[in-house]
This record gives structure tokens, sequence and C-alpha cells, in this order.
């Protein structure tokens, strides 16, 4: 979840607030009420594998299978 702090506090507060980010916690950095910036833990690769597999199968096409019955699953089995 995204905290928001002041940029301010950031500059009082910058080790503290990198001790919560190696945590996992997330900051949006506010100046005159607008958010300026995000303070954010690394991607892991797993994250960046995950995100790319993402945008890979929102690019297929869908595939229409037609209609698949559970009996339809095993013929050919036993």
């Amino acid at each position: 979840m995204n905290e928001a702090v002041s940029a301010g506090d950031v500059k009082r507060k910058f080790s503290t607030i990198l001790r919560e980010v190696l945590n996992g916690r997330s900051y949006v950095v506010m100046s005159q009420g607008r958010a300026i910036a995000r303070i954010v833990p690394p991607a892991t690769p797993e994250s960046r594998s995950r995100t790319a597999l993402l945008s890979r199968l929102e690019r297929q096409p869908i595939v229409n299978a037609g209609h698949l019955a559970r009996d339809n699953a095993y013929q050919g089995e036993g």
C-alpha cells in the first residue's frame, strides 16, 4: 500500500523511509498537494517475469476452443 509523505518528511526521515521500503512499504511523495514521486521496493526478477508474461498474454488473441465436456477430457484413458 502506498503511504503519502510530504517532500519535507522525506528529507527529514530519509533513512527511516528507506528502511521501510526495504521491508516492502511504498510511499508517494507529495508536494503542494500533488504526487511528485514514488518510492517503492525494487522489482524482483519474479515480478519482472510475471509482468512480461501478463503483457504477452494480453497481446495474444483469444482462441475459441469450443465446448469441452468433462467426459471428453478422459477419452482414451483407462
